[in-house]
């Protein structure tokens, strides 16, 4: 069986504003949540006291519990993933040339500079500290790894250079699964076996990031298929409704009976509710076109915004290790000015970087070719 699905008309390929918000909320509750990192020596936080941190009061769940931001990222990339590419890659009109084309483009050259500009720094910290910045693994092999994209696919261990690029180097993974999955079927009961075994692995202790990033992708993609699906259907205000709702109540209901077991479910928590969360703000949203310019320039940085505020904490830390100065670690304007600096440098990377080097990438390797002359009688023409 198959969702019947309308294609998409221009006003329901909306520009998804709901979801560029939250894809902001999420990088910043990441940046917020590596500002720790300022504290450590080597891959250790020494002498942290979480409730001392800059306005912990206010971004607390930040500060604890960003690191759950890139589930929720996982959910968005599948829900994003279905909603462009379902259709085009199952009825053949993106091919796997320019998927990969596609891919290359967004993710590559942003990572590339990141990661040639760790190898940089961290042996002039080491040189400085004798132990690295954080993540530790900044040898040949991890180098490889990173340049590859497969930092996190086994072939090595430990967190690497630029770090955080580990849970993009997961997805590139299942993007490839994404892809030949769709050419034998865009039925959703595919996406229902994939969760119900990543569930599974879950269950007998055996899942790791692949299947974690699996589980949260293709449920991101059972959000899209509910999203267009309800546009052809009689109960959709009904249905609105409900999942606001559950919105609403799941998150009262969950702290109110099992606030002390919230550890254990952690997991199966959040992928039931981060998939009716995209589903609700997935909605059409009316807005000013000057909210609307902002929240899409905000939703653009996430990606450089994940990938550069580690950098900037090595610069920062190097610069404090210059001067023999130490870092003012719970100082709000300290905070403050490495929020202000990444957030600045990620909107300007991708507006003159990420974005021009996309731009050129594909005009290059998805130009048209030039037909090929035809022979007619031993005259070409």
């Amino acid at each position: 069986m198959q969702l019947a699905l309308k294609p998409a008309s221009p006003d329901a390929a909306n520009k998804l504003l709901g979801l560029e918000a939250l894809r902001f909320l999420t990088a910043f509750a990441i940046l917020v949540f590596h500002y720790r990192h300022f504290a450590f020596v080597a891959d250790k936080p020494v002498g942290l006291v979480p409730e001392r941190l800059p306005l912990y009061d206010l971004l607390h769940p930040f500060h604890d519990s960003g690191a759950f931001g890139v589930w929720i990222f996982w959910c968005i990339s599948g829900f994003i993933f279905f909603w462009k590419y379902r259709d085009a890659i199952a009825e053949r009109s993106v091919g796997g040339w320019k998927f990969l084309v596609l891919r290359f483009s967004r993710l590559y050259p942003l990572h590339l500079v990141t990661l040639l500009l760790v190898a940089l720094l961290q042996p002039v910290y080491f040189h400085m500290r004798g132990d690295f910045f954080v993540y530790q693994g900044n040898d040949l092999p991890h180098f490889l790894a990173q340049l590859f994209m497969a930092s996190d696919w086994g072939i090595v261990h430990g967190y690497s250079f630029d770090g955080p690029i580990w849970s993009i180097s997961v997805e590139v993974l299942v993007y490839f699964l994404f892809f030949l999955m769709l050419l034998a079927t865009r039925s959703w009961l595919l996406n229902v076996a994939v969760i119900a075994a990543c569930l599974c692995a879950v269950w007998l202790n055996a899942s790791g990031q692949v299947t974690n990033c699996l589980a949260f992708f293709y449920i991101g993609g059972l959000a899209a298929m509910a999203r267009r699906a309800i546009a052809s259907t009689t109960f959709s205000r009904a249905i609105e409704g409900g999942a606001w709702l559950a919105v609403v109540v799941l998150p009262a209901a969950v702290l109110g009976f099992a606030r002390d077991r919230l550890g254990q479910f952690d997991f199966q928590l959040l992928l039931t509710y981060t998939p009716i969360l995209l589903f609700c703000l997935t909605r059409q949203i009316a807005m000013p076109a000057a909210v609307q310019k902002a929240v899409e320039a905000a939703g653009n940085m996430t990606y450089s915004s994940y990938l550069l505020h580690f950098p900037i904490q090595l610069l920062i830390v190097l610069g404090f290790a210059i001067f023999g100065a130490p870092i003012p670690l719970y100082d709000v304007t300290f905070f403050a000015i490495y929020l202000a600096i990444t957030l600045l440098a990620s909107y300007f990377a991708y507006r003159y970087f990420e974005a021009p080097a996309q731009n050129l990438v594909r005009s290059f390797f998805l130009r048209p070719r030039a037909a090929a002359p035809q022979t007619i009688l031993g005259t070409t023409k």
